[in-house]
């Protein structure tokens, strides 16, 4: 994925009100600039990293600078717009990058279905196929060892997707949850239990019941102002 005008660099000073981020720019100057993460970023908004960030073209945006990446203990990238990881995995599938969900003739996205008034992120169909429902979660907390982690807060609607996809699965078609490993230091994911052990519960529910579990990596090219989806790591529940 190709960020459209490429990517500047500046030093987090610090997140806050949850969408808001100030960095310094290498002359000096303070900008404030788009955090488009609802999560906890745990583990990755220390004050003093390198960060960059896009520019939208949009004159009508309060705030036309978007945090994309975050530079954490001088060695790792995180991806921290949640937004790249739908449009991450559909690139990858439109491209036949993921053997796993090959085969399909149509790609949908944000399609209604199951019985909380949810948005399926992927649904895959064909003919002669049953059809196949993608749920995809961005994953930016590592911890030790190159183990990632998900969720990094409590999420409900997590929980709530779970519990859809087992849904579609006991009624016949194919579910799968699709972890995008934002983080170059991620070799491994497991769920967060000590953050959310009802996630933990439901997610290891959801594979004893049929759910497919799928984690792929990522790549950053800061310099290209690129980031691809990779090769697949292992879920370790």
């Amino acid at each position: 994925m190709e960020i459209k005008g490429g990517l500047q660099q500046g030093i987090l000073v610090k997140r806050y009100k949850r969408f808001l981020a100030d960095i310094k720019l290498a002359g000096g100057k303070a900008i404030t600039i788009h955090c488009p993460n609802t999560g906890s970023m745990k583990n990755c908004q220390q004050p003093g990293s390198r960060v960059w960030f896009s520019t939208s073209s949009n004159a009508g945006r309060k705030y036309p600078h978007t945090w994309e990446v975050i530079e954490i203990d001088g060695a790792n990238l995180v991806g921290i717009n949640t937004g790249r990881a739908n449009a991450l995995v559909f690139e990858a599938l439109e491209n036949a990058m993921v053997p796993e969900l090959s085969g399909y003739e149509k790609i949908k996205r944000e399609v209604k279905y199951g019985e909380q008034g949810s948005r399926i992120d992927i649904l895959l169909e064909h003919p002669q196929r049953i059809p196949c429902f993608v749920e995809i979660k961005n994953v930016s907390l590592g911890v030790s060892d190159g183990k990632g982690l998900f969720p990094d807060a409590v999420t409900t609607r997590g929980q709530k997707h779970l519990q859809e996809l087992m849904l579609m699965k006991a009624e016949g078609s194919r579910a799968v949850l699709f972890f995008c490993v934002q983080h170059s230091g991620i070799k491994q994911v497991s769920p967060a239990d000590e953050i959310d052990p009802e996630y933990g519960r439901l997610l290891r529910a959801a594979a004893d019941a049929g759910v497919e579990l799928l984690a792929y990596r990522t790549d950053f090219d800061v310099e290209g102002g690129t980031i691809s989806l990779q090769d697949r790591i292992p879920i370790v529940l």
